[in-house]
C-alpha cells in the first residue's frame, strides 16, 4: 500500500516539491554560510519525494545552540511559510476520502519545515528498531 501512495503522492505532489526544495538546497549551497541551510533543503526534498512509510524523528543530544540558531533563522525566513503552504495544502486534500493521506503526509512536512535541524527521517521499520528494548545476550560457560 505504501509503495501505491508513494507514487500517487510522486506523480501528484511529490515530483514538483522535490525538484524546489532541491532548486533551494542548490542555490543555498552556493556560499558557505547557506551550507547547513542547503542541507536542510535537501532533506526536506528527499522526504517531500517519498514520504509514505517513513517518519520524522529527533534526535537526542544532536544539535545543540546550532541547531537552535539553524531553526531559528529557517523558521523566520523560510519555515513559517512553508509550513503554512504544506498546512493549506494538507487541510484541502483531507476534504476528500480519498485524499486523506495525501493531506496527512503534507502535515508530516509541515512538522519538518518549521524546524528541519536536529530531526532526522527514518524508515517506520528503522524507528520501531530504535523503540524496541535491545536483548543482552550472556553466554555462559
Amino acid at each position: 500500500m505504501r509503495l501505491i501512495l508513494n507514487v500517487l503522492w510522486f506523480l501528484v505532489a511529490g515530483l514538483p516539491l522535490f525538484l524546489g526544495y532541491f532548486a533551494a538546497g542548490i542555490v543555498l549551497c552556493l556560499t558557505i554560510v547557506g551550507l547547513p541551510f542547503g542541507v536542510q533543503a535537501f532533506k526536506l526534498a528527499l522526504f517531500a519525494a517519498w514520504p509514505f512509510g517513513r517518519v520524522v524523528v529527533t534526535v537526542p543530544g544532536d544539535g545543540g545552540a546550532l541547531s537552535a540558531v539553524g531553526n531559528l533563522l529557517w523558521l523566520i525566513f523560510a519555515g513559517i511559510w512553508l509550513a503554512i503552504g504544506h498546512l493549506l495544502a494538507g487541510l484541502i486534500l483531507c476534504l476528500t476520502v480519498i485524499g486523506i493521506p495525501f493531506g496527512i503526509a503534507c502535515m508530516k512536512l509541515a512538522g519538518l519545515a518549521l524546524t528541519p535541524f536536529g530531526k532526522t527521517i527514518l524508515s517506520v521499520e528503522e524507528e520501531r528498531r530504535m523503540h524496541q528494548p535491545h536483548q543482552v545476550v550472556v553466554s555462559g560457560l
